[in-house]
């Protein structure tokens, strides 16, 4: 097996690691949630799913660092894991079932390897390089997928995750202008929407703000299903604290009305 078939297989059985963890503890009566300095809720199950994963990593990739949402650390040169135990934690903890963990390979500061399991909708994304972009259903059978082919704002599809973020970190006048600019808009929030992006489900994902463990399973998913990734100033990066995901074609033109 190649080194990255090797690391998908083991981020795939991360997630499924995490996937009983998080389904155990999803509208949970007992749930625990606690507030983080920055406002943000936590449960017991995003740290659960994390010491879970971190300890399979110990044993099965000693060598690699990992950076996770709750437990921290950092990238850096090399290998690094990725984490975000549950990406969508204020859904976890309503009961709303789109929220999921996040699971990248990055080597050298480029995402390499990346799942994103969502077991309470049934959906599961993955994408390692040079191999494709993969989802599956809620029948089980898995399928590649590939982003849209619109070529117009006008006929575009696009999301954002909160609007309020775009006040308090960017502008809310440059989402409403590519708002404005397109056919038609929803808050899908958090991965789903980068995931429906890389499916050609819509055409255009963005959000004002955004951790490293947030997109950067992302990034490789919508490369590999032929999209670009890349911060609100163009680079593509998953550590520049925003993100566009787009088919590619609408990239610059959304950028353009993002930035004037």
């Amino acid at each position: 097996m190649s080194t990255n078939g090797a690391d998908l297989d083991l981020a795939l059985r991360l997630a499924d690691a995490a996937d009983a963890i998080t389904l155990s503890r999803f509208r949970a009566r007992d749930l625990v949630v606690e507030r983080k300095p920055d406002r943000t809720p936590v449960t017991d199950a995003d740290v659960a799913v994390e010491d879970a994963v971190r300890a399979l990593l110990a044993r099965e990739r000693p060598q690699d660092a990992v950076l996770g949402e709750e437990r921290g650390g950092q990238a850096g040169a090399g290998r690094a894991w990725v984490l975000d135990p549950i990406d969508g934690t204020k859904n976890f903890l309503r009961g709303v079932p789109a929220w999921a963990t996040l699971i990248a390979l990055v080597v050298d500061g480029k995402p390499t390897t990346g799942v994103i399991s969502a077991p309470a909708m049934g959906r599961r994304w993955w994408a390692a390089a040079g191999t494709g972009a993969w989802t599956t259903d809620l029948n089980g059978q898995s399928r590649a997928i590939s982003v849209s082919g619109v070529s117009d704002l006008s006929d575009a599809y696009l999301s954002t995750t909160h609007l309020g973020s775009w006040v308090e970190h960017h502008s809310r006048e440059a989402y409403l202008r590519l708002v404005d600019a397109c056919w038609e808009n929803r808050a899908f929030g958090d991965f789903w929407q980068h995931c429906l992006v890389a499916e050609g489900a819509i055409d255009l994902a963005a959000e004002a703000i955004v951790n490293p463990w947030d997109v950067a399973s992302v990034q490789i998913l919508v490369e590999e299903a032929g999209g670009r990734f890349t911060d609100l100033t163009g680079k593509p990066t998953y550590e520049g604290g925003s993100v566009l995901t787009s088919n590619g074609v609408l990239h610059e033109p959304a950028l353009s009305l993002l930035t004037r």
